[in-house]
């Protein structure tokens, strides 16, 4: 619970800063999202990527990934920009607008539907050896959202940058059909 408040703080302050409209040091640091990782709340709760055989040729793949809110209102996502590895090496990175937002519910969790051309940086036969491992690592993440949206209308447009997370718990389904 004192991490839910902790969040819920950081995030009005979040708000209350984003508002002011005097510029300060604060605006090349993204204080939520600085709150976000030190709590350790990880907003991805897993990530099922699918490699067909165009992804051979053309190292692109689709995923998709569960979505957590750790909070009591509802979060409504945009768009994301990720990056994710292994040890600090990149090997997938994405920008994805979503047609219609991802809607995640207070205190639960939804799926983001299929993302696709994520592209594998380090092209798709070296990522091979990383499918064993089952896990990825969140290297970066910026996040378009808005707070305190009603089914995923209206709210409060918020952007959380610099997001990271460790061991994601990954998936991999071989479409070669």
């Amino acid at each position: 619970m004192a991490r839910l408040s902790s969040l819920f703080f950081g995030l009005l302050a979040a708000l209350l800063v984003s508002a002011a409209p005097a510029p300060s040091a604060l605006e090349s640091r993204d204080l939520l999202g600085e709150i976000i990782d030190a709590l350790g709340i990880g907003l991805v709760t897993g990530i099922n990527a699918t490699i067909t055989l165009e992804t051979l040729v053309d190292n692109q793949l689709s995923i998709t990934f569960g979505a957590q809110n750790p909070l009591i209102f509802e979060l409504t996502l945009d768009s994301v920009v990720s990056s994710a590895g292994i040890n600090g090496t990149e090997y997938a990175t994405f920008n994805h607008t979503f047609t219609k937002g991802v809607v995640v519910p207070p205190l639960g969790t939804a799926n983001s539907g299929i993302v696709p051309n994520v592209t594998l940086t380090q092209g798709a036969i070296n990522s091979l050896a990383i499918i064993p491992l089952g896990y990825l690592d969140i290297l970066n993440i910026d996040i378009h959202l808005r707070a305190l949206t009603i089914d995923g209308a209206l709210g409060i447009p918020l952007t959380i940058t610099g997001l990271h997370q460790k061991n994601v718990t990954t998936t991999y389904t071989l479409a070669l059909s």
